[in-house]
């Protein structure tokens, strides 16, 4: 299969398109959102210079079927979705921050904390933690929303006194990322998974607080394999788990973690097609249905045909 990295449609009301990392985001005079989760993957705030066929599809679908799951903890932006590979829904005024709620010391957590760190976005960590260890108790570090370049850890204290969020809407917003991770652990423990650590985006319409964007998917979380964990983390190994992490890992190995002069190693076929497996492969775990690939000889007029299709009917 072929990845699809860029759509480049004119929708009717077409107002913009923003084109993210990932996903390209078209906004129509309707108050519609209409996002394509690409086949494109970025890490270290880089897009990586291949496409990922499948991937679009995973994280869409993945999507939408846990903003369906958690639709009871607060109202989501979802309409539709008129194509494995898109999600129609409402524009809202997004806030500039992402909740990034830990379980777990892991990925970046770890890598501060290895550095000597022992305060993650203002919140203290104890002394004497190992690497993938179960934290007391889930905390939430959050992160500036960054136009483009890196997005950086932030403090609630910060993002109150900055005006970034309002004190109380940010309490709030603390409550449904709590109440989201919950679900999301709950969920994944039936998978025989361990929800280690995710992001949330939020924003408002019409006066209320909306889920945004994608939620508990391989791009925005990471997962590690319920069965052999303690013993894993008792030997000190690596934990097996399913995320985007691995990728990073291949990076980070290959002497690129998005630094200026630093070059992405080469991705080969073997590669692209390894990182589709994985991805497929969460998907089957995580999801209730059989992941079922939608290809198509021209992938990008499908996606359009189905877009169209929808909004005639509205």
């Amino acid at each position: 299969m072929k990845a699809v990295v860029k759509t480049q449609f004119q929708l009717p009301g077409q107002e913009s398109l923003y084109t993210g990392k990932v996903r390209d985001v078209y906004s129509l005079d309707n108050g519609y959102l209409v996002m394509v989760a690409t086949d494109r993957i970025s890490a270290f705030d880089v897009v990586l210079p291949e496409g990922i066929p499948c991937k679009g599809q995973v994280l869409n679908q993945l999507a939408a079927q846990f903003l369906d799951l958690t639709a009871d903890i607060l109202p989501n932006w979802k309409v539709a979705v008129p194509d494995p590979m898109v999600t129609i829904g409402w524009r809202c005024e997004p806030y500039k921050v992402e909740m990034v709620v830990r379980g777990y010391l892991a990925g970046h957590a770890w890598r501060e904390y290895k550095s000597g760190k022992r305060s993650l976005c203002g919140v203290p960590l104890p002394d004497g933690l190992r690497e993938n260890e179960k934290l007391p108790h889930p905390i939430i570090t959050p992160t500036t929303k960054a136009a483009e370049g890196h997005d950086e850890d932030i403090s609630k204290e910060e993002i109150i006194a900055r005006g970034i969020v309002p004190a109380d809407e940010y309490e709030q917003l603390e409550r449904y990322t709590l109440a989201l991770f919950q679900r999301g652990t709950q969920i994944a423990a039936r998978k025989g998974l361990i929800l280690v650590d995710t992001k949330y985006e939020f924003g408002k319409k019409d006066g209320r607080i909306i889920l945004m964007d994608e939620i508990h998917t391989p791009d925005s979380s990471r997962y590690f394999y319920a069965e052999g964990y303690e013993e894993r983390l008792r030997k000190g190994e690596h934990q097996r788990q399913l995320s985007k992490e691995f990728v990073r890992e291949w990076l980070m190995a290959g002497g690129f973690q998005g630094r200026e002069g630093e070059k992405v190693p080469e991705m080969t076929p073997e590669v692209v097609s390894g990182i589709t497996d994985r991805y497929i492969e969460l998907y089957q775990k995580l999801s209730d249905t059989p992941f079922v690939p939608a290809g198509g000889e021209d992938v990008s007029a499908r996606i359009e045909a189905n877009i169209l299709k929808f909004l005639q009917n509205q």
